[in-house]
């Protein structure tokens, strides 16, 4: 049976990012930032392998150069702590920044065909990220590509520093 197709037991149902480090952010990243917590929190699929099932509590953090994945079950219970490395993720993770500079620069003066360009540029970096992040996951957490999507966006939120 395939885990991820039981949405109730195994989901995120709570979501708490680090950040400690938070600076201010632009309103573009705050948007994103809320909107990806939105969305993932209203549909993900999270099976860690071997859990008899959640819903889980995601606290995602970075910790001396490392993504921290520390699942609860819904009532504060540990339940597991993932962490991966970050270097993998560094090179998309700064185009994806830079893209998004640039995308955000080109929705207030360019032509619609140069802002079309630059976002499916931008997607595509995102997706190659999403995915890494998925591959980096597998045979330790089972997820959707939606839900690796968002939580991308959300480990580049991050990654902002002052």
């Amino acid at each position: 049976m395939d885990r991820t197709d039981d949405r109730s037991n195994f989901r995120i149902a709570e979501l708490v990012l680090d950040e400690k480090t938070v600076v201010r952010r632009s309103p573009d990243v705050e948007h994103e930032r809320k909107v990806a917590i939105f969305d993932l929190l209203e549909e993900n699929n999270f099976a860690p392998v071997g859990s008899p099932g959640g819903p889980y509590v995601l606290h995602l953090a970075i910790e001396e150069s490392r993504l921290v994945f520390d699942v609860k079950l819904n009532g504060g219970e540990p339940h597991g702590r993932i962490m991966l490395s970050l270097t993998p993720f560094r090179k998309i993770i700064k185009d994806y920044f830079l893209i998004c500079e640039s995308y955000y620069d080109a929705i207030k003066t360019a032509a619609p065909a140069q802002i079309e360009a630059i976002d499916m540029g931008r997607r595509g970096l995102h997706n190659e990220g999403s995915q890494l992040l998925k591959d980096r996951l597998s045979g330790k957490v089972e997820m959707d590509f939606d839900t690796a999507r968002r939580l991308f966006t959300l480990i580049c939120v991050l990654h902002i520093k002052g």
